[in-house]
């Protein structure tokens, strides 16, 4: 009897943790749902040794109830089966989507490449959209996993910023551009380097160098696909391909404007663009 009561505590704990479980299959980083999927094969084996030892008791007065316990089991299996299927349908989805972003993205990179006339081959490929989901965790990231609400700019990071930033807000587009490509390079992999490739694209555009312009606005987005001026860097690569004479990749490039951003205030001058060009 007490370990027909143990067996039936521990299948209403199981019962809790599905519960809790459930809205974590809605998180889409890739470490996550891999964690999910290990917490869900482990309690299918917990469940299947419960079941074997309720089939197997023979404790008097435990037959009714341990077949409740057992179609309990049976509830909750079929539940675990349906996160299990929830989990591995999202993983699919998230890597579907960023190999397709990845994927044009290097094409893109490659058109650009060749209009510029540089070795398309010796270009290399960009990094996955999002970073590496296994990367290691950073060892100054706060040891409760919480996320700083900001990222902490680096000493001198925003008056430089600033400066290139007055720069093409004069209308000195050369030097703008210069501080930005320099900005970039000092801070790569900034808060605000993304921002400031958007920048030096439109300094570069105001100098007529639309390649290079287009390259940079590439770079912007890129390097910060779901950042704030993600939508504004695409579309100002459509616009920029289709000055450079690139109609087709300019139609692609304005219609993921739409698809990737639906919201943004962007996507309507992308689909009047779109009009304009006559994109099928």
């Amino acid at each position: 009897m007490r370990r027909w009561l143990t067996a039936w505590m521990v299948v209403g704990m199981l019962a809790g943790m599905l519960v809790a479980a459930a809205p974590a299959v809605s998180q889409v980083d890739g470490q996550t749902l891999a964690d999910i999927k290990a917490e869900l094969g482990a309690l299918s084996a917990t469940i299947a040794a419960l079941r074997q030892e309720l089939v197997t008791t023979g404790a008097s007065g435990a037959a009714d109830a341990g077949g409740s316990a057992l179609a309990r089991m049976d509830a909750i299996e079929a539940a675990l089966t349906r996160l299990t299927g929830k989990t591995e349908e999202l993983e699919n989805r998230i890597n579907r989507v960023v190999d397709d972003g990845t994927l044009r993205i290097n094409d893109l990179q490659f058109r650009l490449t060749e209009l510029e006339g540089g070795d398309p081959a010796a270009a290399g490929d960009s990094p996955p959209l999002g970073g590496d989901s296994a990367a290691a965790p950073d060892p100054a990231a706060p040891a409760d996993g919480s996320a700083d609400p900001a990222p902490e700019l680096a000493v001198n990071e925003q008056g430089d910023f600033d400066r290139a930033k007055a720069a093409l807000d004069s209308g000195s587009f050369r030097s703008a551009a210069d501080l930005f490509a320099s900005f970039t390079q000092t801070y790569s992999g900034g808060s605000l380097t993304a921002e400031a490739q958007y920048f030096r694209g439109e300094a570069l555009l105001g100098l007529g160098e639309t390649k290079d312009a287009a390259r940079a606005y590439l770079d912007s987005f890129s390097g910060a696909p779901s950042g704030p001026i993600a939508a504004d860097a695409l579309y100002k690569v459509g616009l920029s391909l289709s000055q450079l004479g690139q109609m087709q990749d300019a139609c692609v490039t304005l219609g993921e404007v739409g698809r990737r951003f639906p919201d943004a205030a962007v996507t309507a001058e992308a689909a009047r663009e779109m009009q304009a060009l006559q994109c099928q």
